[in-house]
């Protein structure tokens, strides 16, 4: 697990996790994780500045703009996201799922930063911690370091996590799908996938194509998985 995920108090990391689209689906949950958003992207905005004054000493104020606005842009902030791991454990609500909200580089942005945010608080407000987190993620984009501009995983990539999570579960066989063709047209048809794990149902999804259909069956499991605290 990545260093910025290990928390002290992990009902902080569930909040930073949680987006408004889940607690409307779910209104006994405490709350979202927009006032922690907000912090974290005041956080970010500050250690940036920092960074790029004392690394880059000779650039001009112009220059050291540009390269905040690289470290720090939506875009970037969602390729973080998903290098520390926090894409599938984002706790969305069934129709975020549905239209790719683990891809959705937006939402993995804000959560990045919501978690920023958390991380800070978590360590009583210190901010050397975080800081240093922070930086070593900055170095690899400015460095050009391969894992520092790995784009947002594709959205087939559900399968492949959904995989990871129940091997590293101690799952004896890997997912099976059952999918099949509900009706449409040719030219529109549509499945019904459902994935089990050693004859258990875990998640069910429907697509216009196998593909969609097994990729959106992954993700509820993911998903219920998350609703669970399971990940």
């Amino acid at each position: 697990m990545h260093k910025l995920l290990q928390f002290q108090d992990e009902t902080l990391l569930r909040r930073a996790l949680t987006h408004r689209s889940y607690i409307n689906e779910n209104p006994g949950e405490d709350g979202d994780n927009e006032r922690l958003e907000f912090l974290g992207d005041a956080l970010l905005t500050s250690i940036s500045g920092e960074y790029l004054y004392q690394l880059e000493g000779e650039l001009g104020e112009d220059e050291m703009t540009r390269r905040r606005s690289r470290l720090v842009d939506e875009k970037q902030l969602a390729k973080f996201a998903t290098e520390v791991g926090l894409d599938f454990r984002m706790r969305l609500g069934r129709g975020a799922i549905q239209e790719g909200g683990y891809h959705n580089a937006r939402l993995l942005s804000s959560t990045f930063e919501a978690v920023v945010g958390a991380y800070y608080l978590d360590n009583n407000r210190k901010i050397e911690k975080l800081r240093s987190i922070v930086e070593d993620l900055f170095n690899k984009v400015l460095n050009g370091d391969a894992k520092g501009v790995t784009p947002v995983r594709s959205n087939i990539d559900s399968k492949n996590r959904f995989q990871e999570i129940v091997q590293a579960n101690g799952a004896e066989a890997p997912p099976k799908y059952e999918t099949e063709q509900l009706g449409g047209t040719d030219h529109a048809p549509e499945f019904h996938s459902r994935v089990y794990v050693d004859s258990v149902l875990y998640g069910e999804g429907r697509g216009s194509s196998k593909k969609k259909s097994e990729k959106q069956a992954a993700e509820d499991a993911i998903s219920k998985l998350n609703k669970q605290g399971l990940l």
